[in-house]
């Protein structure tokens, strides 16, 4: 058990690691967004083209990515909204078998399904090497390339929480009572 939950806190350091660089991509896309805006309305004052398709898609590309990427970190800081009517007056043993289960019979084959219905719209994208309708826009095929990206790391941090929960239910040694809990539901300071 304690390989996996090696695998667990390595996949979760792995999700920490690209949620604080979806942080530092916000601001970028806060940026280039009031950026977008500026260059409009300055644009429009002075009678001359200042904004660029470009910058519009590298906002729209921004937020894919914080979208995409975020999704794994959001799991495993357990941000995710749910609908907490009962499971918040449960138990915690309650809890982490809830939460294996729903992981098991909707995170996991929601993930598989996205990724089996990606893989070919990706692999087209990639074959004409699709670009945008836009002049000057950016290429479409490496940011389509990241929902695969995206499922992938959700179900591996799925699994993580699956050892972490089970973990906590058979009480590991070296597993603190509220490790399984503590590790999905604290969210780090970014």
């Amino acid at each position: 058990m304690n390989i996996l939950l090696g695998a667990a806190r390595a996949i979760d350091g792995l999700s920490t690691l690209v949620g604080r660089t979806m942080w530092w991509l916000t601001v970028a896309m806060v940026l280039i967004g009031a950026y977008n805006v500026i260059t409009r309305y300055l644009g429009q004052y002075l009678g001359v083209q200042l904004s660029a398709n470009v910058y519009l898609e590298l906002q729209t590309y921004a937020f894919d990515l914080i979208f995409l990427l975020g999704a794994a970190y959001l799991l495993r800081a357990d941000g995710h909204v749910r609908v907490d009517i009962i499971y918040s007056r449960l138990g915690p043993r309650t809890r982490a078998w809830i939460d294996i289960f729903g992981t098991l019979v909707f995170l996991v084959p929601f993930c598989i399904f996205g990724l089996y219905f990606c893989i070919g719209y990706v692999e087209r994208s990639w074959a004409v090497m699709e670009q945008s309708p836009n002049p000057g826009g950016l290429p479409r095929y490496p940011i389509k390339t990241v929902m695969l990206v995206a499922f992938a790391m959700l179900i591996l941090q799925g699994i993580s929480e699956i050892i972490k929960n089970v973990a906590y239910l058979v009480r590991e040694p070296g597993f603190t009572d509220n490790e399984a809990h503590r590790a999905t539901q604290e969210t780090e300071g970014l």
